[in-house]
């Protein structure tokens, strides 16, 4: 599969971010700028939505992605040095509790601006 309309004016309101401010900001930083650049290209998002997990049909926690935009994409954001697995599996873990067929995993702490497009195999709309 490959970026859609959407997914790729979310990353290219990534890019403008990370091209102003750079690398070095908490992560909380680049969300807030990162808001900014969606509403300001007209594209909808909640953010920090709670999403219940259940276990066996038990409710055992929640769970909050960064972004919902346009309720169809989920985006998780890192400031981190490099992206590792374990943030592809913790973005993936959302798509799958979302119920979501594809996901934006953005990383602001690198040089370079770091994405990684995922989906979701257990949906029926992948």
């Amino acid at each position: 599969m490959e970026k859609d309309k959407l997914t790729y004016d979310i990353i290219g309101c990534a890019m403008k971010v990370h091209n102003t401010l750079g690398n070095g900001f908490q992560e909380v930083i680049y969300q807030r700028c990162l808001a900014i650049e969606l509403e300001q290209a007209g594209i909808s998002y909640v953010r920090e939505i709670e999403q219940p997990i259940y276990y066996n049909g038990i409710h055992v926690g929640t769970r909050r992605a960064d972004f919902v935009v346009e309720n169809k994409v989920i985006v998780e954001l890192k400031a981190l040095i490099n992206l590792e697995d374990v943030h592809l599996a913790q973005a993936k873990n959302y798509l799958v509790a979302y119920k979501f067929s594809k996901g934006l995993l953005i990383n602001f702490g690198s040089r370079s601006l770091q994405y990684k497009l995922i989906f979701n195999e257990h949906s029926v709309n992948s």
